[in-house]
């Protein structure tokens, strides 16, 4: 019989009267446990300006719970893309894979995932709409590869990632 691979999404949810810090020492945990129960992922997903969940920022819980576990994949169960610069998520997912070869995921989401205030202080112009994905996508494909088609903008003979 085929086992099916599991894997966990996490909020890094903050208990109330908790801390974000006991939240991320939680979700480490929760990654050691489900390491050892032999989980495939341990994925965490962007939220802003929610005051019960912590994983604002999922590069830097990622490399917490990868430094903290040897097995499991970590990565992201949605890096917003319209919220960040495709270089700088780049950069951010290339530094994991090269501190932590062959355990690192970067899932892609578009939505806003937020209030419009929110969106608006991440620096997204419309914060509803998602039909800039296409091109971001291409640029982020394009840092990794290190290669753009010759009247791109970005045009390379080296990639500017790790």
């Amino acid at each position: 019989m085929r086992r099916i691979p599991l894997s966990v999404l996490d909020l890094a949810p903050v208990r109330r009267g908790a801390s974000a810090s006991s939240a991320f020492a939680e979700s480490i945990e929760l990654s050691r446990h489900v390491e050892a129960l032999g989980y495939r992922r341990h994925w965490f997903a962007e939220h802003h300006g929610m005051p019960g969940i912590a994983s604002a920022a999922p590069s830097v819980l990622i490399s917490q719970v990868a430094a903290a576990t040897s097995r499991i994949r970590v990565g992201s169960g949605g890096v917003m893309l319209p919220n960040h610069a495709p270089l700088a998520i780049a950069e951010q997912f290339g530094t994991l894979e090269a501190l932590f070869p062959g355990r690192i995921d970067l899932g892609i989401g578009r939505a806003p995932g937020t209030d419009p205030l929110t969106a608006s202080a991440l620096g997204r112009e419309d914060p509803t709409s998602g039909d800039g994905l296409p091109a971001m996508l291409d640029e982020l494909y394009g840092f990794f590869r290190g290669q753009f088609s010759a009247d791109h903008a970005y045009h390379l003979t080296d990639p500017l990632i790790l």
